[in-house]
């Protein structure tokens, strides 16, 4: 059992000189720019503010601070551990091989899955853009094959799915829907990170120039739209005017959509052999991007829920340019810029996940977790090539039969599980020797802080949602029951938290990052927690059968 949890030790010159560093702080900013505002603000937050109405702007609060706090535990591995692999290569450092593993595997999950997501909101802005233009493609080669077929079967009023369905010529018996788009951006990025980090740095950065600026234009223009009534819409459930017209639950029920936004930032890490003194330019470049993309997710909100009701983002994919339609503020020179930098701002996205994936496999493959071909870098473009063209494939072919909406949730519980981890692992690494330059994440004694924090802030809670609290163990509430369920054991798990710290004088940083991650999973719902274990019980197999036997830092140990 043992050899399960064996851990590798890193040093700073264990690293590859495979790779070309090329990387400096405002690259990495740019990076995490690219990375964190893209799909998320461009797609996935019509959704969010759906469910949650303008409440949610409280959620990208909560992500934020959570993932401000995982962001320096990530900043404290990679000041210790400046090679490529993200929270994989921590993970082996701090728990062990067995949950590297699972972690390698989450992040195969976070990245590959994500970015099917991102091609399909990129698909989306595409085809839109060109219907603005006048150009127009047939309707089934631009939606998969699974919307199409669940827009017919549970009587969808996406008519574009339905004409897609309807339209949609035959090969045999079967239908042919593709989404065209998708496919063929996939194909462009993988062909971009394949000739080289140097490359695609230069075309990122432009990018995220353009993007930033028009992202600036929409909040200047949209608060001359704003009707501050829309901020306090009438809930639907008690008929009176309410910041969160759906409850908190439905608040945490945006949580998959809210957090997709985020988990862009801990692909930064899986730069660090590409990065020019890594042990510094890591943690700023992470810290800094990651407060700069709340305050503008914040500010975005604000905007949305302001100009339309929250109600009208129901199945709107596209949700900056659509408070700018016809039917809601009519500005429509403002309509066609945000559609064409939305197809921008989500390529660049596509861009560092795409770049983040194969340098996982590569990272696991050096360990001799994955076939020794993962680890092959190009003779002359210096990238992970046979990795990146594998993560192309991974990428490409679900798109031909899967859908935004379950892709949206797999993604997001993957992350925040490799998130817990990353925290949990901080408070196990030892002290380390203070070197000048490098970052340090300050110690803070959670003896007494974390217990105080976490009862104090569970007694206002309870006094703020009393309702809540006095029906937390009424689990067969259809509406209700799974959050209450979550949040009961999430409390349980803290007052563990409570103990251990005030026993073992742990860190506080790292364990207000691990409570709030832990938060944000009492938003996933059973159907999220089945996928997710059926995911990793495919991963079990596969370590056990190939990773397991392989490994060298089981060979080292056996001939040592």
């Amino acid at each position: 059992m043992s050899q399960l949890f064996r851990r590798k030790i890193y040093s700073d010159t264990d690293t590859s000189t495979g790779l070309l560093r090329v990387l400096g702080v405002w690259d990495i900013v740019f990076f995490g720019i690219a990375a964190i505002i893209g799909a998320g603000s461009f797609s996935s937050l019509g959704e969010a503010v759906f469910r949650g109405g303008p409440g949610v702007i409280l959620l990208y609060l909560i992500c934020g601070f959570a993932c401000g706090f995982t962001a320096l535990c990530y900043a404290e591995f990679a000041s210790r551990i400046p090679t490529a692999g993200s929270a994989y290569t921590y993970a082996y450092a701090s728990f062990g091989e067995l949950i590297a593993w699972v972690i390698g595997w989450a992040l195969i999950m976070e990245y590959s899955f994500g970015n099917i997501y991102v091609a399909f909101s990129w698909s989306d802005y595409f085809t839109s853009f060109l219907g603005r233009l006048g150009m127009h493609i047939p309707d089934y080669l631009t939606c998969s094959y699974t919307e199409a077929r669940k827009a017919i079967k549970y009587g969808s009023e996406n008519q574009e799915l339905l004409n897609a369905w309807k339209t949609a010529p035959l090969i045999g018996s079967l239908k042919f829907i593709v989404d065209i788009p998708a496919l063929v951006i996939n194909g462009l990025i993988t062909w971009l990170c394949y000739v080289g980090v140097k490359e695609s740095k230069n075309f990122n950065n432009s990018l995220v120039i353009l993007k930033l600026g028009v992202i600036i234009l929409v909040i200047l223009v949209g608060f001359a739209y704003i009707n501050t009534e829309n901020w306090t819409p009438v809930s639907p459930t008690t008929g009176t005017p309410s910041f969160m017209p759906n409850g908190f639950a439905g608040v945490m029920s945006a949580v998959s959509g809210v957090f997709f936004a985020y988990i862009g930032f801990d692909a930064l890490s899986v730069l660090s052999e590409e990065t020019k003194d890594p042990q510094k330019t890591l943690p700023k470049g992470m810290i800094i991007s990651l407060v700069l993309c709340t305050v503008i997710y914040i500010a975005l909100t604000l905007v949305l829920t302001g100009m339309v009701d929250y109600k009208k983002f129901d199945g709107v994919g596209d949700p900056l340019s659509f408070i700018f339609e016809k039917t809601n503020a009519n500005v429509a020179w403002m309509e066609l810029v945000v559609s064409f930098v939305a197809i921008v701002a989500i390529t660049t996205v596509l861009l560092v996940f795409q770049m983040g994936q194969p340098r996982i496999w590569y990272a696991m493959s050096r360990d001799g977790l994955m076939p020794a071909r993962f680890q092959k870098v190009h003779p002359k473009y210096k990238t992970p090539s046979y990795a990146t063209i594998i993560t192309g494939i991974v990428v490409g072919i679900p798109i031909l039969f899967t859908d935004k909406t379950f892709i949206l949730d797999f993604t997001s519980i993957g992350t925040i599980f490799a998130f817990v981890l990353v925290c949990a692992g901080v408070l196990m690494l030892p002290a380390k020797e203070k070197i000048k330059g490098r970052f340090h994440l300050p110690y803070v004694n959670g003896k007494i802080i974390f217990p105080v924090v976490f009862i104090g802030s569970l007694l206002v809670f309870y006094k703020w949602q009393p309702e809540f609290f006095d029906n937390l163990m009424n689990w067969s509430d259809p509406k209700e029951g799974e959050f209450r369920a979550s949040i009961f054991f999430f409390i349980i798990i803290n007052l563990i938290l409570c103990v251990v710290a005030f026993v073992k004088n742990l860190s506080l940083i790292p364990l207000v990052g691990l409570s709030s991650c832990l938060y944000l999973l009492t938003g996933m719902s059973h159907e999220n927690w089945f996928w997710f274990g059926m995911w990793f019980l495919i991963g079990m197999v596969i370590y056990f059968c190939y990773g397991y036997k392989n490994s060298k830092l089981g060979k080292e140990l056996k001939n040592s």
